[in-house]
């Protein structure tokens, strides 16, 4: 569809009412019909952010395959003769307690 294109034709503003020549209207990335002296670019801010992936987790975790380690917590027992007093015996991973 072709539309006139007149020296002489003129445009309300939207945003102020006043009258300016058609030719020299700018539309807003609002949609709204303003004269040149009233355009005002779309702020940085107003833009869709970009997507930032912070990754949680592993791709393919796997569990810890070392041994145990066996940790002597108190005194002397049959299994740790050097400490003072038998109190509990644990492992890592697992609890185990022994009480003397």
């Amino acid at each position: 569809m072709a539309f006139a294109s007149g020296k002489k034709a003129w445009g309300i503003s939207d945003r102020s009412g006043f009258r300016y020549p058609l030719k020299d209207m700018r539309r807003e990335w609002t949609g709204s019909l303003v004269g040149p002296d009233e355009y005002e670019e779309k702020h940085p801010q107003l833009y869709p952010s970009r997507k930032v992936s912070d990754p949680q987790a592993l791709r393919d975790p796997r569990p810890d395959t070392r041994e145990t380690l066996t940790v002597y917590v108190g005194g002397p027992t049959i299994e740790a003769p050097r400490l003072d007093r038998p109190r509990m015996i644990g492992k890592v991973g697992t609890v185990e307690v022994l009480i003397s």
